[in-house]
Parts: structure tokens; sequence; C-alpha cells
């Protein structure tokens, strides 16, 4: 993604202190020091959640269009809209938390689907999964991906600064909690939706029943991780972002792994795995 040089000073046209809001700002991802501190102050996670508690503020037809892309074969188109974000806004992640707000509900609503199929026995457990489901797997796991991606991008990916007139600029964290949401999005088809209809072949013991399972398991996470790659590699100040491809390596490695030592009762199902640590009483 190509990023403009800004215009030289005796060419830029002065700025009224009257203007308000951040739509004032430079449409140019590299701007003065004050003018970017100004604006991104604006995003803080307290009004971030604020939000989140006001339907009205949401647009959650965008959210939705947004998380049907991800699931087509060009999921990077959805990145382009956090490039327009910080021409407009100055900051790359989401300020409608619409898409946060979906996945919430979805994956409530898909806990609880699971509760009724493993005739989880009553109001409060089912409360329980649904907590240990979006607390967990999508928050806690979602915070500490975001927490050390954006640590990696920050520490060991940053191109050099090209001149003294650009500011250095940094991963949002909310931006690379934005991309764990993103790449979510494909992991929750497969392993909520697809997978709910086929309990009865991933929980079988047999060989069959470990490859359906760990074969949806290995795609969730090849897909999480390839999304969660192309959310770095659309920030024009990192470079060799190919570094979060690297976990595709391993879910590889483990699923072969499961098929060549399934015939000496090294293999694991995961979908097994999974039922047991959250329904097993």
């Amino acid at each position: 993604m190509a990023v403009s040089s800004p215009m030289p000073a005796h060419n830029r046209k002065p700025k009224s202190s009257s203007s308000g809001g951040g739509s004032s700002s430079s449409s140019l991802p590299y701007t003065n020091a004050s003018a970017d501190s100004a604006l991104t102050s604006t995003l803080t996670p307290q009004l971030y959640l604020q939000r989140m508690t006001d339907l009205q503020q949401m647009d959650l037809q965008s959210a939705i269009d947004q998380m049907r892309i991800l699931l087509t074969l060009y999921p990077q188109r959805v990145y382009k809209m956090a490039y327009y974000r910080k021409q407009t806004k100055n900051h790359w992640a989401r300020d409608d938390p619409a898409f946060c707000f979906l996945q919430i509900v979805m994956i409530a609503a898909v806990s609880i689907a699971y509760g009724f199929a493993f005739r989880v026995g009553s109001f409060l457990d089912i409360i329980a999964v649904v907590t240990k489901s979006v607390l967990v797997n999508w928050l806690g796991f979602g915070v500490i991906i975001a927490s050390v991606g954006r640590l990696i991008a920050n520490n060991h990916l940053m191109m050099a600064e090209r001149s003294s007139s650009h500011v250095k600029q940094e991963v949002e964290w909310l931006y690379a909690f934005d991309v764990h949401c993103n790449a979510f999005v494909p992991l929750f088809v497969l392993l909520y939706g697809v997978q709910l209809f086929l309990l009865p072949v991933v929980l079988g013991p047999s060989l069959l029943s470990l490859g359906v399972s760990n074969t949806l398991f290995a795609m969730a996470f090849g897909w999480y991780f390839y999304i969660t790659h192309l959310g770095y590699r659309a920030l024009p100040f990192l470079s060799n972002t190919e570094v979060f491809l690297f976990p595709i390596a391993a879910v590889l490695g483990l699923y072969v792994f499961n098929f060549v030592g399934y015939p000496f009762g090294l293999g694991f199902n995961a979908s097994r795995i999974m039922a047991y640590i959250y329904f097993e009483s």
C-alpha cells in the first residue's frame, strides 16, 4: 500500500485554529506530532465501550458487510477501510463498536445452542458456557494475540524513518484488537457454526472423526493467522509482516502429527478435548 510523501512546508495551506473535530487532519498517514496526538487521543477504549451501549451509534449493516468480505477470497479488502479511517480521522482502529457487538451476540447465541446440544442441565450452567466463550475464547484470546502482535510489530517490524519530517507511527492496540476480531470471523463460522452441525461426526472415537475435527480446527486457525497477517501487512510503516504467518506452520505440524501418531495412540481429537473442557461435569 503506497503512502504519499508529505507536501513541502511552503506549499501547505495554513489551517484555521477554529476548525473542529478530527476530520480537519491531513489526508496523509504521516502528520505533524501535535495533530497526531490530538486526534488519536479522541479514540480511547473507554469511549469505545461507551458507544457499545448505544445501538443508535452503531452501523450494524456495515459490520455485517465486513464480515461477509472476510469470508470471501479477498478478505484484505476490509483493511482498505482502516486506511480510509487513517486518512480522515487519523487512527487505524474502528471507532464503531458494531463489529465487536455483533460478534459477542453471535458467540452468545451459538454457545446457548451448544448448551442445548450437550443437554446442559441448568440455566446457570448455560450462562457459564456463554461467559467462558465470550470472556476466554473471544476476549481473553484476543487480548493476548493483540498485545503480542502489537509488541512484535512495534519493537521489531517498524520501517526506518524516511526523514525528520515524518512522525514515527506505532500500531494502535485497538487496531491490533480489530485485527483479532476480523480473524475471528472465519474461525467462528467453522468452530462454532459448522462444527455444531457435525457434532455426531466429530465427537466419535474413529479416525474419521479425528480427521474431520482436526481439519476444521486446522482450517479455522490457519485462516485466523492468515487474516492476522493481512491486518499488519496493511500498515505502510511495517515491514517483514510475514512473521505473522509462522504460526500456520505450527498448525500444519500438529495436524500432520495427529494422523501420523494415531496408530501409536498419540493422535488427539480437538473437538472431543473442547467438549470435555466445556461440558464434562
